[in-house]
Order: structure tokens, then C-alpha cells, then sequence
């Protein structure tokens, strides 16, 4: 039992190199079993193909990047979250250098993820997550319109915002491999883009009042 689940861990590792060097597409079966010792038997022992292998190596950390996540939006809605004070509220920085941090403990796969999946199940992650994101926004833009009394952001808006959201940490994970410089990062950039949100209502509510004041006029 412990030979196969060392065998199974090195059949892993050997797959996250040659994933990261090669890509999904061009990673080869073959040299993935040759670098971690085995013969091609022994990974169908394990996985039924390279999908399945890659699968088995990202699927843990991305189910625990999405219930982060998850959980921030879920905040964020109890929150009644709408536009906030100038000073940008501590808890979303904090919840976004906890994402941060949790990126830069699965490094690799989650570069695999972003650079390295075209051809797999997994290519359009980024995608999935600023769907997910769009959601999201859709619900809390038309919170805080409701709240300023505006109109509440096309749609256009709304999936923007939601891409510039997960555009940011991709962004960062790509660019940036130093993970201090990252949450460092990160603080300015939630800085920013809270600073849009909120730029945006107050842009609409002095709109609504301009108007309000030249009708009673």
C-alpha cells in the first residue's frame, strides 16, 4: 500500500514538470512514466489517461481556491457591501492576500492552470472563474445602485468589473513568482479597484442629482 502511494506521488510530480516545461498538449505519457521510474502499466494502474492525471493533480487546489472564494463573495453579500467609505475596508485586502497566499502554496498547478491547459478540460478556467464573478457583481451592482438610488450598471459593466477582479490576481501569479511581492502587490491593487467601484456610483449619483436639480428648476 505504501509502495503504491509513493509510486502514485512520484507518477504526480513527474506529471507536474512536464506539464509545466511541455504543456498539457505536448506533455508525453511516456516521459512523464520514464521520470518517475515506472513503466506506462503502472500509470494506468493509477489513471485511466492524461486527463485523469491532470485532473488528479489540480482538481484538491482549485476546489480549495473556489471556496475561497466563495466565501469572500459570501462576506461581501452580508455585508450589504455598496459604496463604502475612501478608506478601503481592511477585510477585503485581507481576503485577497489570503487567496494570494493560497495561489503561491500550489504554484505550479495553478501555472498550469493558466499557461499550460490548452487542450484539456481545465483551458478556459479564467473564463469559468469571471463567470462565476459576473454573478457575483450582477447581484451586488444592483445592491449598491438600489442603495445610491442610480441606475444600475449595464451588463457590459458588470462582466468588466468581474474580469478586471480575476484578471488581477492572474495577472499577478503570471508576472510576479515572489509571493512577498505579490501580497504587496495585491493591497494596491484592491486599493484601485475598490476605489473604481466606488468612483463609479458617486460618478452616477452626482449624474442623478444634476438632474434632479436642473428638472426642479
Amino acid at each position: 500500500m505504501a509502495r503504491d502511494k509513493a509510486t502514485k506521488e512520484r507518477l504526480l510530480e513527474s506529471a507536474e514538470k512536464e506539464f509545466l516545461e511541455k504543456g498539457y498538449m505536448k506533455a508525453s505519457l511516456r516521459t512523464i512514466c520514464k521520470n518517475a521510474g515506472v513503466t506506462t502499466g503502472a500509470l494506468y494502474f493509477f489513471f485511466q489517461d492524461k486527463e485523469d492525471l491532470l485532473k488528479e493533480l489540480v482538481e484538491e487546489p482549485l476546489c480549495g481556491l473556489t471556496a475561497l472564494i466563495r466565501q469572500h463573495f459570501t462576506e461581501e453579500m452580508e455585508r450589504g457591501i455598496g459604496v463604502v467609505s475612501l478608506d478601503t475596508d481592511r477585510r477585503d485586502i485581507s481576503a485577497s492576500k489570503e487567496i494570494v497566499r493560497f495561489l503561491y502554496r500550489h504554484y505550479d498547478v495553478f501555472l498550469i492552470l493558466l499557461t499550460r491547459s490548452q487542450g484539456s478540460a481545465y483551458e478556459d478556467m479564467v473564463s469559468r472563474f469571471a463567470d462565476y464573478g459576473e454573478e457575483h457583481y450582477r447581484i451586488l451592482s444592483a445592491k449598491a445602485a438600489e442603495s445610491c438610488g442610480v441606475p444600475v450598471p449595464d451588463e457590459y459593466m458588470v462582466h468588466w468589473m468581474a474580469h478586471m477582479q480575476i484578471n488581477a490576481f492572474v495577472h499577478l501569479l503570471i508576472h510576479e513568482p515572489d509571493v512577498e511581492k505579490a501580497l504587496a502587490n495585491i493591497e494596491e491593487v484592491v486599493v484601485y479597484l475598490v476605489s473604481g467601484w466606488n468612483g463609479l456610483f458617486r460618478s452616477r449619483k452626482k449624474a442623478e442629482e444634476s438632474a434632479e436639480s436642473g428638472r426642479s428648476v
